[in-house]
C-alpha cells in the first residue's frame, strides 16, 4: 500500500518519464510533447494545492468552531452599525425623500412595512399567537382597559429592539409647562414597576422649592433608609451636584420648555396673587413698569422674571440690553446641554412624547396621559402681538434658551424619529387616548372643578386660574377603575398616595401629629 506522500508522487515521476520518452521518439510531432508539457505542470500544480490541503485541515477543523461562535456578534455588530446612522445621513435623506424614516423603526412592529412581517413568519412556521397579544387596534369594549399596570401582562415592543427601558429618570419640573402630566406619567410609569421615588422630605409636595435642590430634601436620605432610588421628578431648583448625591450615575437627565409668551400668560393668571402682579391691572400693566417696580428680593417674584433660567439654576435677573445678556444666556444654554440628554417643547406636546418614548425605551401605552392641571378656556387670553414683543425683551434669557433647545428638539426630531414615523406614532398616541378617554371619562372630557363629583380628583386651585378635573364612569369594574384612576389623579394626592406607599411610618407620623395640633390651631 502506497504512504500519502508517495501516492501524491508517483504521477508526477511517470509524467516525467513518458515525457523523456516522447522526447527520444522522432515520430510524434512537436505539438504532442507541447500537449504533454502542459499536462505535467498541471498535475504538478495539483497535487501541490491538495497537499496544502491535507496540512491545513487540521487547523481549519480547530477554527470552525470560533467562527460558528463569532457568527451572531459580527450580525450584532452589523446591525448596531446600521443603527448608528450619523445625523448628517439623515439630514440629506429627509432632503432628498421626505418619506425617509429611521431604520430601526422598521423592526419596531409600528411601521407600515415591519407591520405584517412577524405574522408571515409565524404562520410559515406555524405558530399561533395567544389571544392575549392579538395585532391591531380593534375595539375596546366599554368597562375594560388594558394599561401597563400588571408586571406579569406581556409588553409591546420598545421603540428599538436593541435597548432597554430606562427607569433611572430625573425630570426638572418646570412651571406651566405640562409639567404635571409628565410627573403624572413617571408616577404610573414607577408605581406599577415597584419603582423607587425621590419624594420630597415630611409629605412636602415640592423639593423646598425655590431653595436649591439638596439632598437632604429627599425623604429618607439622612437616615440612609432610602436606596437604589429611581425616579425624581418633583418641583426643585436644579443642582447637578447634590442631585449626584441620590441618584444613580446613569440617571437620564430630562426637563421641558415653553415658548416664553404663552408661559407668561399663564404664570400671570396662576400666579395672580404674588408681590410682582399684585398691585397690576393687566400683564400690560406689568410689563409697562416692571423695570422700575420689579422687586426680585421679595418673595415669589422669580416667577415673574425669566423663571425657566431660575429653574434650571441661573440668575434669573436678566433683561434685554443688558451688557452681559448675550453671554449669560450662552453660559446657560451650554450647562443645560452639558447636564441634560433631553429638553422637551410642550408647544409641541405630542412630538415630545413620542422623543421621551424613544429616549426612555418606554412603549406607547407608557407615555399616553390627559392633560392635568390645565386652565379652562375662560381664563385663558389672547395675548396681542405687541405684548408678546414686551414678553420677549423682559424674559429675553428664557427667550434665548427656548429659541436654541426649539431647533435643537426638531434636530432630534429628525436624527432620532423622523418626520414620517413621528406623525406615525402621533396618530397611534392620538387613538389610544381616545379609546381611554371612552374607557375612563364621563363625558369623554374635562370638566370645570365644581362639577368634579370626588373629592380626590378636585385638582388644586391656586390665583385666577380655574384648574379642570374628571370624572370617571360609573360602569367600570373594580381593575378598570384603579387603572382609570391614576391617569386624572391630580399631582398632590397622588404623591400623597406614593408617600404612604414607600413611607407607611412616616405618613402616619404626620397624619397624627396634624390631628394632634388642630384643636390647638381652633383654640388659638
Amino acid at each position: 500500500m502506497l504512504t500519502a506522500q508517495r501516492r501524491w508522487n508517483w504521477p508526477l515521476s511517470f509524467t516525467a518519464s513518458s515525457v523523456r520518452r516522447g522526447l527520444c521518439s522522432r515520430r510524434l510531432s512537436p505539438w504532442v510533447l507541447l500537449l504533454l508539457l502542459v499536462l505535467g505542470v498541471a498535475v504538478q500544480t495539483f497535487i501541490a494545492q491538495q497537499a496544502r490541503v491535507l496540512k491545513l485541515m487540521g487547523l481549519q477543523h480547530s477554527r470552525s468552531s470560533n467562527n460558528e461562535h463569532n457568527l451572531f456578534p459580527t450580525l450584532h455588530n452589523m446591525s448596531a452599525h446600521l443603527y448608528s446612522v450619523s445625523s448628517t445621513t439623515l439630514k440629506k435623506g429627509w432632503m432628498q425623500r421626505e418619506e425617509h424614516a429611521n431604520p430601526h423603526h422598521r423592526i419596531e412592529g409600528q411601521g407600515e412595512s415591519g407591520d405584517h412581517l412577524p405574522l408571515k413568519n409565524m404562520e410559515k412556521n406555524n405558530i399561533k399567537l395567544p389571544l392575549s397579544s392579538k395585532t391591531g387596534t380593534g375595539e375596546v369594549s366599554p368597562g375594560k382597559l388594558f394599561l401597563p399596570d400588571e408586571r406579569d401582562e406581556p409588553r409591546r415592543a420598545p421603540p428599538n429592539a436593541t435597548c432597554h427601558p430606562k427607569s433611572h429618570i430625573v425630570f426638572l419640573k418646570t412651571h406651566k409647562t405640562a409639567s404635571s402630566s409628565i410627573l403624572n406619567i413617571l408616577y404610573r410609569y414607577g408605581e406599577s414597576r415597584n419603582l423607587t421615588f425621590a419624594l420630597p422630605l415630611n409629605k412636602h409636595s415640592q423639593l423646598f422649592y425655590p431653595h436649591f435642590f439638596s439632598a437632604h430634601f429627599v425623604e429618607g436620605v439622612s437616615s440612609g433608609r432610602l436606596r437604589d432610588v429611581h425616579i425624581l421628578c418633583n418641583h426643585m431648583r436644579f443642582k447637578k451636584s447634590e442631585l449626584a448625591k441620590v441618584m444613580p450615575e446613569d440617571a437620564i437627565y430630562f426637563s421641558i420648555l415653553r415658548h416664553p409668551v404663552d408661559m407668561m400668560e399663564s404664570i400671570f393668571t396662576y400666579y395672580r396673587s404674588i408681590p410682582a402682579f399684585r398691585k397690576t391691572r393687566s400683564l400690560d400693566d406689568f410689563l409697562d413698569s416692571c423695570r422700575e417696580k420689579y422687586e426680585p428680593s421679595l418673595s415669589n417674584n422669580h416667577y415673574a422674571h425669566n423663571v425657566l433660567a431660575f429653574d434650571f439654576g441661573f440668575d434669573n435677573n436678566a433683561a434685554d440690553g443688558a451688557e452681559d445678556l448675550a453671554e449669560r444666556a450662552a453660559t446657560a444654554i451650554t450647562a443645560i446641554q452639558r447636564e441634560f440628554h433631553l429638553v422637551l417643547i410642550s408647544d409641541y406636546f405630542e412630538e415630545s412624547m413620542v422623543l421621551l418614548k424613544h429616549a426612555l425605551c418606554w412603549s406607547t401605552e407608557d407615555i399616553v396621559s390627559f392633560r392635568l392641571n390645565s386652565r379652562s378656556h375662560q381664563t385663558r387670553h389672547r395675548v396681542s402681538p405687541d405684548t408678546a414683543e414686551k414678553i420677549k425683551r423682559w424674559n429675553a434669557l428664557d427667550w434665548r434658551i427656548y429659541q436654541h433647545f426649539n431647533t435643537t428638539f426638531w434636530h432630534k426630531v429628525d436624527n432620532v424619529v423622523g418626520r414620517e414615523t413621528m406623525k406615525r406614532e402621533i396618530s397611534q398616541l392620538r387613538q389610544l387616548q381616545a379609546k381611554l378617554a371612552n374607557i375612563c371619562l364621563k363625558g369623554g372630557g374635562a370638566v370645570d372643578p365644581s362639577k368634579v363629583k370626588e373629592t380626590g380628583f378636585k385638582p388644586f386651585q391656586y390665583g385666577a386660574a380655574v384648574i379642570q378635573g374628571y370624572n370617571l364612569n360609573s360602569h367600570l369594574d373594580t381593575q378598570t377603575r384603579r387603572k382609570c384612576q391614576r391617569l386624572i389623579t391630580p399631582e398632590l394626592q397622588y404623591t400623597n398616595h406614593l408617600y404612604r406607599q414607600q413611607f407607611p411610618e412616616e405618613a402616619a407620623r404626620i397624619r397624627q401629629a396634624a390631628k394632634t395640633a388642630a384643636p390647638k390651631g381652633r383654640a388659638s
